[in-house]
């Protein structure tokens, strides 16, 4: 269930992964695979809205050294400043969609894979999430916004994946603790079980 937080600015949402992130897959590929190639861009990739349109095919390949496709993609400098470029590490069927998408939709490889702006991608995850609160009944997606779909890509691999803060911050694109540490949000009670165990 999307768990929702509220600061002076606005609510933060944080969604189950993987379930609730493919939900909003399943209805953005219903809307348009161009939509659901931004969703997996913010949610599974975890680039910021300004960086999906940065994505392209020639920037995807093969880590020999790590072993695990990335992708250079544009995005905020959390010290400000020029945009900086990051390499973020991309799932295998992620990488996968991408090629087939690339493929049939004659995507260039110096073309962006998303051809939208960000804040066309923002519209598409405010209707795709609106939908489904009207569908479900479920009034707390009304509140998920295209960064919550990072918030939540973060936050599950920082915290109830437990991968390490320094991984994060180079594929993430975070240049300082305090930049990546509002994303190490509460646990989940089956992670807390987890790691204590019966440790008594």
């Amino acid at each position: 269930m999307v768990r929702i937080e509220d600061d002076e600015a606005r609510s933060k949402c944080w969604l189950s992964f993987p379930d609730e992130i493919r939900t909003v897959e399943q209805y953005a590929r219903e809307r348009d695979w161009e939509q659901e190639i931004a969703i997996q861009l913010m949610a599974r990739v975890g680039c910021r809205s300004s960086g999906v349109p940065s994505a392209r095919p020639e920037n995807l390949r093969w880590n020999g050294d790590g072993e695990y496709w990335e992708l250079r993609v544009r995005g905020k400098n959390t010290k400000g400043g020029e945009k900086t470029v990051r390499d973020a590490y991309v799932p295998t069927k992620v990488k996968e969609n991408l090629d087939r998408y690339a493929s049939e939709r004659n995507i260039a490889d110096d073309e962006p894979y998303v051809q939208k702006s960000e804040s066309s991608i923002g519209r598409w995850v405010r209707e795709i999430t609106d939908q489904i609160a009207e569908e479900t009944g479920e009034g707390r997606w009304y509140e998920v916004s295209s960064h919550d779909l990072r918030r939540t890509w973060a936050s599950h691999h920082l915290v109830e994946q437990s991968v390490a803060v320094r991984v994060m911050m180079e594929i993430g694109g975070w240049s300082s603790y305090d930049a990546i540490e509002p994303y190490l949000t509460k646990p989940t009670p089956k992670k807390i079980g987890q790691e204590m165990g019966d440790s008594l």
